[in-house]
Protein backbone atom coordinates (compact mmCIF):
# COMPACT_ATOMS: atom_id res chain seq x y z
CA UNK A 1 0.00 0.00 0.00
CA UNK A 2 1.47 3.49 -0.93
CA UNK A 3 1.48 6.25 1.27
CA UNK A 4 2.60 9.44 0.87
CA UNK A 5 3.66 12.50 3.06
CA UNK A 6 3.78 16.04 0.88
CA UNK A 7 7.42 17.19 0.97
CA UNK A 8 5.51 20.87 2.29
CA UNK A 9 4.39 18.59 5.21
CA UNK A 10 7.90 16.70 6.13
CA UNK A 11 9.32 20.62 5.20
CA UNK A 12 7.19 22.12 8.14
CA UNK A 13 7.33 19.14 10.50
CA UNK A 14 10.89 19.41 10.58
CA UNK A 15 11.09 23.09 10.81
CA UNK A 16 8.56 22.88 13.83
CA UNK A 17 5.83 24.28 12.33
CA UNK A 18 2.07 23.26 13.25
CA UNK A 19 -0.29 21.87 10.80
CA UNK A 20 -4.34 21.74 10.53
CA UNK A 21 -5.51 18.18 9.03
CA UNK A 22 -8.46 18.79 6.18
CA UNK A 23 -10.86 16.15 4.91
CA UNK A 24 -11.40 16.11 1.48
CA UNK A 25 -15.06 14.30 1.31
CA UNK A 26 -16.12 18.05 1.27
CA UNK A 27 -14.60 18.11 -2.03
CA UNK A 28 -15.53 14.83 -3.62
CA UNK A 29 -19.15 14.58 -2.33
CA UNK A 30 -20.21 18.19 -0.07
CA UNK A 31 -20.14 20.54 -2.65
CA UNK A 32 -20.47 20.73 -6.56
CA UNK A 33 -17.46 21.75 -8.73
CA UNK A 34 -15.90 24.39 -9.41
CA UNK A 35 -17.29 25.44 -5.57
CA UNK A 36 -15.85 22.33 -4.33
CA UNK A 37 -11.86 23.10 -5.62
CA UNK A 38 -12.48 27.17 -4.76
CA UNK A 39 -13.53 26.12 -0.63
CA UNK A 40 -10.92 23.84 -0.26
CA UNK A 41 -8.17 26.34 -1.20
CA UNK A 42 -10.11 29.19 0.67
CA UNK A 43 -9.47 26.58 3.78
CA UNK A 44 -5.79 26.12 2.89
CA UNK A 45 -4.96 29.95 2.92
CA UNK A 46 -7.33 30.56 5.29
CA UNK A 47 -5.02 28.38 7.57
CA UNK A 48 -1.54 29.52 5.95
CA UNK A 49 -2.33 33.01 7.09
CA UNK A 50 -1.67 32.08 10.53
CA UNK A 51 1.71 30.69 9.19
CA UNK A 52 -0.14 26.89 10.05
CA UNK A 53 0.38 24.17 7.69
CA UNK A 54 -2.99 23.27 5.96
CA UNK A 55 -2.81 18.94 5.09
CA UNK A 56 -5.31 18.27 2.87
CA UNK A 57 -5.69 14.12 3.11
CA UNK A 58 -7.13 12.08 0.01
CA UNK A 59 -6.78 9.27 -1.69
CA UNK A 60 -5.61 9.33 -5.60
CA UNK A 61 -5.24 5.98 -7.81
CA UNK A 62 -4.70 4.18 -4.82
CA UNK A 63 -1.89 6.59 -3.54
CA UNK A 64 -3.17 7.68 0.65
CA UNK A 65 -1.70 11.42 0.25
CA UNK A 66 -1.01 13.28 3.85
CA UNK A 67 -1.24 16.81 2.20
CA UNK A 68 -2.41 17.24 -1.34
CA UNK A 69 -0.74 19.91 -3.29
CA UNK A 70 -2.64 22.46 -5.12
CA UNK A 71 -2.77 20.20 -8.60
CA UNK A 72 -3.71 17.01 -6.84
CA UNK A 73 -6.79 18.58 -4.86
CA UNK A 74 -7.77 19.86 -8.38
CA UNK A 75 -7.57 16.21 -9.83
CA UNK A 76 -9.35 14.95 -6.81
CA UNK A 77 -12.70 18.05 -7.12
CA UNK A 78 -12.78 17.06 -10.71
CA UNK A 79 -12.44 13.32 -10.46
CA UNK A 80 -15.38 11.27 -12.16
CA UNK A 81 -17.42 8.76 -9.53
CA UNK A 82 -14.46 9.15 -6.61
CA UNK A 83 -15.27 6.82 -3.68
CA UNK A 84 -16.02 8.50 -0.12
CA UNK A 85 -13.37 7.27 1.73
CA UNK A 86 -13.92 6.21 5.47
CA UNK A 87 -11.65 3.71 7.51
CA UNK A 88 -13.16 0.70 6.09
CA UNK A 89 -12.45 1.55 2.63
CA UNK A 90 -8.55 3.16 3.34
CA UNK A 91 -7.85 -0.94 2.84
CA UNK A 92 -9.06 -0.90 -0.35
CA UNK A 93 -6.32 2.20 -1.25
CA UNK A 94 -3.51 -1.40 -1.79
CA UNK A 95 -5.48 -2.06 -4.87
CA UNK A 96 -4.48 0.69 -6.47
CA UNK A 97 -7.97 1.80 -8.49
CA UNK A 98 -9.54 4.04 -6.12
CA UNK A 99 -9.72 7.84 -6.15
CA UNK A 100 -11.41 9.61 -3.36
CA UNK A 101 -12.17 12.29 -0.52
CA UNK A 102 -11.34 10.71 2.82
CA UNK A 103 -14.22 11.59 5.75
CA UNK A 104 -13.50 12.67 8.97
CA UNK A 105 -13.11 9.06 10.50
CA UNK A 106 -9.97 8.69 7.84
CA UNK A 107 -8.88 11.66 7.77
CA UNK A 108 -8.74 11.79 12.01
CA UNK A 109 -7.27 8.48 12.06
CA UNK A 110 -4.28 9.13 9.32
CA UNK A 111 -3.44 12.96 10.63
CA UNK A 112 -2.81 11.29 14.48
CA UNK A 113 -1.00 8.76 13.10
CA UNK A 114 1.37 10.74 11.00
CA UNK A 115 1.80 13.40 14.15
CA UNK A 116 -1.03 15.93 13.85
CA UNK A 117 -2.74 17.31 16.77
CA UNK A 118 -5.84 19.17 15.05
CA UNK A 119 -8.53 18.41 12.48
CA UNK A 120 -10.53 21.22 10.60
CA UNK A 121 -13.82 19.68 9.30
CA UNK A 122 -17.71 21.01 8.69
CA UNK A 123 -19.41 19.19 10.92
CA UNK A 124 -19.03 15.48 11.85
CA UNK A 125 -20.92 12.40 11.09
CA UNK A 126 -23.35 10.69 13.89
CA UNK A 127 -26.40 9.36 15.12
CA UNK A 128 -29.23 8.86 12.32
CA UNK A 129 -32.51 9.35 12.46
CA UNK A 130 -33.95 5.63 13.69
CA UNK A 131 -30.48 4.48 14.52
CA UNK A 132 -32.94 2.39 17.23
CA UNK A 133 -34.02 0.41 14.47
CA UNK A 134 -31.08 0.80 11.72
CA UNK A 135 -27.91 1.16 14.15
CA UNK A 136 -27.11 3.82 11.35
CA UNK A 137 -24.23 5.24 13.41
CA UNK A 138 -21.23 7.46 11.33
CA UNK A 139 -17.96 5.69 11.93
CA UNK A 140 -16.72 9.08 12.88
CA UNK A 141 -18.13 8.42 16.12
CA UNK A 142 -16.32 5.32 16.90
CA UNK A 143 -12.84 6.73 15.31
CA UNK A 144 -12.72 10.02 17.70
CA UNK A 145 -13.74 7.24 20.28
CA UNK A 146 -9.88 5.94 19.86
CA UNK A 147 -7.97 8.61 17.98
CA UNK A 148 -6.83 11.62 20.38
CA UNK A 149 -6.47 14.56 18.31
CA UNK A 150 -8.55 17.84 18.82
CA UNK A 151 -11.67 18.55 15.83
CA UNK A 152 -13.01 21.60 14.98
CA UNK A 153 -16.34 21.45 13.56
CA UNK A 154 -19.96 23.35 13.82
CA UNK A 155 -21.47 20.11 15.71
CA UNK A 156 -23.74 17.83 14.10
CA UNK A 157 -25.70 18.05 10.88
CA UNK A 158 -29.47 18.54 11.83
CA UNK A 159 -30.59 15.64 9.98
CA UNK A 160 -28.97 13.69 12.32
CA UNK A 161 -30.38 12.74 15.84
CA UNK A 162 -28.21 15.14 17.96
CA UNK A 163 -29.44 13.87 21.62
CA UNK A 164 -28.17 10.40 20.23
CA UNK A 165 -25.47 11.88 18.89
CA UNK A 166 -24.14 13.47 21.96
CA UNK A 167 -25.02 10.28 24.09
CA UNK A 168 -23.27 8.57 22.11
CA UNK A 169 -20.28 10.82 22.53
CA UNK A 170 -20.28 10.56 26.23
CA UNK A 171 -20.14 6.56 25.56
CA UNK A 172 -17.05 6.95 23.53
CA UNK A 173 -15.25 9.17 25.99
CA UNK A 174 -15.74 11.88 23.37
CA UNK A 175 -14.80 15.16 25.22
CA UNK A 176 -17.60 18.05 23.46
CA UNK A 177 -17.06 21.39 24.13
CA UNK A 178 -18.30 24.84 22.93
CA UNK A 179 -16.51 27.02 21.35
CA UNK A 180 -17.77 30.47 22.98
CA UNK A 181 -20.94 29.03 23.95
CA UNK A 182 -22.64 26.34 25.76
CA UNK A 183 -25.11 25.59 23.18
CA UNK A 184 -24.25 22.79 20.93
CA UNK A 185 -24.29 23.78 17.20
CA UNK A 186 -26.44 21.90 14.45
CA UNK A 187 -24.39 23.34 10.97
CA UNK A 188 -26.77 25.39 9.97
CA UNK A 189 -28.08 26.40 12.48
CA UNK A 190 -25.79 28.15 15.79
CA UNK A 191 -28.00 26.73 18.40
CA UNK A 192 -29.96 23.41 19.22
CA UNK A 193 -32.20 22.34 21.99
CA UNK A 194 -28.86 21.32 23.54
CA UNK A 195 -26.89 22.15 25.94
CA UNK A 196 -23.12 21.21 27.14
CA UNK A 197 -20.84 20.72 29.88
CA UNK A 198 -18.04 22.46 28.53
CA UNK A 199 -17.19 25.67 27.02
CA UNK A 200 -14.08 26.96 26.30
CA UNK A 201 -13.23 30.59 24.95
CA UNK A 202 -9.75 30.74 23.75
CA UNK A 203 -7.29 28.77 21.67
CA UNK A 204 -5.25 28.48 24.42
CA UNK A 205 -8.01 27.24 26.60
CA UNK A 206 -8.67 24.41 24.16
CA UNK A 207 -4.82 23.25 24.04
CA UNK A 208 -4.69 23.92 27.58
CA UNK A 209 -7.51 20.70 27.94
CA UNK A 210 -6.21 18.98 24.89
CA UNK A 211 -2.46 18.37 26.11
CA UNK A 212 -3.81 17.84 29.42
CA UNK A 213 -5.80 14.88 27.83
CA UNK A 214 -2.21 13.56 26.38
CA UNK A 215 -0.75 13.60 29.66
CA UNK A 216 -3.94 11.94 30.91
CA UNK A 217 -3.26 8.81 28.39
CA UNK A 218 -6.79 9.17 26.73
CA UNK A 219 -7.19 8.22 23.60
CA UNK A 220 -10.64 9.98 22.46
CA UNK A 221 -10.91 13.05 20.52
CA UNK A 222 -11.53 16.52 21.69
CA UNK A 223 -14.35 18.33 19.81
CA UNK A 224 -14.47 21.75 19.73
CA UNK A 225 -17.76 22.67 18.22
CA UNK A 226 -18.18 26.59 16.75
CA UNK A 227 -21.12 27.98 15.67
CA UNK A 228 -22.02 29.26 12.11
CA UNK A 229 -22.04 33.03 12.02
CA UNK A 230 -25.39 34.09 13.20
CA UNK A 231 -25.59 36.10 10.29
CA UNK A 232 -26.30 33.16 8.04
CA UNK A 233 -27.72 30.54 10.09
CA UNK A 234 -30.78 28.48 9.19
CA UNK A 235 -32.43 29.11 13.25
CA UNK A 236 -32.92 25.39 14.47
CA UNK A 237 -37.33 25.61 14.52
CA UNK A 238 -37.21 26.11 11.10
CA UNK A 239 -34.46 24.37 9.95
CA UNK A 240 -36.02 21.05 12.05
CA UNK A 241 -39.12 21.79 9.84
CA UNK A 242 -37.23 21.65 6.38
CA UNK A 243 -35.42 18.40 7.82
CA UNK A 244 -38.65 16.42 9.02
CA UNK A 245 -40.82 17.32 5.74
CA UNK A 246 -37.47 15.63 3.59
CA UNK A 247 -36.86 13.14 6.07
CA UNK A 248 -40.43 11.73 4.94
CA UNK A 249 -39.71 12.29 1.26
CA UNK A 250 -36.61 10.41 1.14
CA UNK A 251 -38.18 7.26 3.47
CA UNK A 252 -40.66 7.09 0.47
CA UNK A 253 -38.25 6.99 -1.96
CA UNK A 254 -36.63 4.13 -0.36
CA UNK A 255 -33.53 5.95 -0.01
CA UNK A 256 -31.00 4.09 2.55
CA UNK A 257 -27.41 3.61 3.76
CA UNK A 258 -24.41 6.18 2.71
CA UNK A 259 -26.82 7.49 -0.21
CA UNK A 260 -29.11 9.06 2.75
CA UNK A 261 -27.01 12.34 3.57
CA UNK A 262 -26.20 13.47 0.02
CA UNK A 263 -29.69 12.84 -0.71
CA UNK A 264 -31.13 15.09 2.12
CA UNK A 265 -28.50 17.86 1.91
CA UNK A 266 -29.14 18.01 -1.86
CA UNK A 267 -33.05 18.74 -1.00
CA UNK A 268 -32.54 21.07 1.89
CA UNK A 269 -29.99 23.43 -0.22
CA UNK A 270 -32.71 23.37 -2.74
CA UNK A 271 -35.59 24.12 0.04
CA UNK A 272 -33.84 26.58 1.74
CA UNK A 273 -32.66 28.55 -1.89
CA UNK A 274 -29.60 27.82 -0.97
CA UNK A 275 -28.98 29.20 2.21
CA UNK A 276 -27.51 26.13 3.62
CA UNK A 277 -24.50 25.98 0.68
CA UNK A 278 -24.17 29.67 2.14
CA UNK A 279 -23.44 28.57 5.67
CA UNK A 280 -21.38 26.07 5.02
CA UNK A 281 -18.90 27.89 2.93
CA UNK A 282 -18.32 30.57 5.77
CA UNK A 283 -18.48 27.67 8.62
CA UNK A 284 -15.59 25.53 6.74
CA UNK A 285 -13.33 28.35 6.60
CA UNK A 286 -13.98 29.61 10.08
CA UNK A 287 -13.80 26.53 10.88
CA UNK A 288 -10.19 25.97 9.02
CA UNK A 289 -9.25 29.15 10.74
CA UNK A 290 -9.97 28.49 14.24
CA UNK A 291 -7.94 24.82 13.78
CA UNK A 292 -4.82 27.16 13.07
CA UNK A 293 -5.24 29.44 15.61
CA UNK A 294 -5.47 26.11 18.18
CA UNK A 295 -2.55 24.36 16.18
CA UNK A 296 0.08 26.98 17.44
CA UNK A 297 -1.65 27.44 21.40
CA UNK A 298 -0.58 23.76 21.30
CA UNK A 299 2.72 24.26 19.61
CA UNK A 300 3.57 27.57 21.74
CA UNK A 301 2.05 25.24 25.20
CA UNK A 302 4.49 22.26 24.50
CA UNK A 303 6.88 24.75 24.20
CA UNK A 304 6.32 26.44 27.02
CA UNK A 305 5.84 23.15 28.83
CA UNK A 306 9.15 21.04 27.86
CA UNK A 307 11.23 24.02 26.25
Amino acid sequence: MKITIGSHVLSGMRAGYPLVALETAVVTHGLPYPLNLQTILGMEAAVRELAVIPVSIGVLSGEVVIGLTEAEIASLASAESPMKVGVRELPLASLGVISGGTTVSATAYLAHRYGLAVLATGGIGGVHRGACNSFDISADLTILGKTPITVVSSGAKAILDIGLTLEFMETQGITVAGYGTNIFPAFYAAGSPYRLALRLDSPMEVAKVALARDELGLQSALLITKPVSTALEIPWEELISYVEQIEGEIKAAGVSGQDVTPQMLNRLCTATADRTLQANLSLLIENARLGAEIALAISAERKRLHG
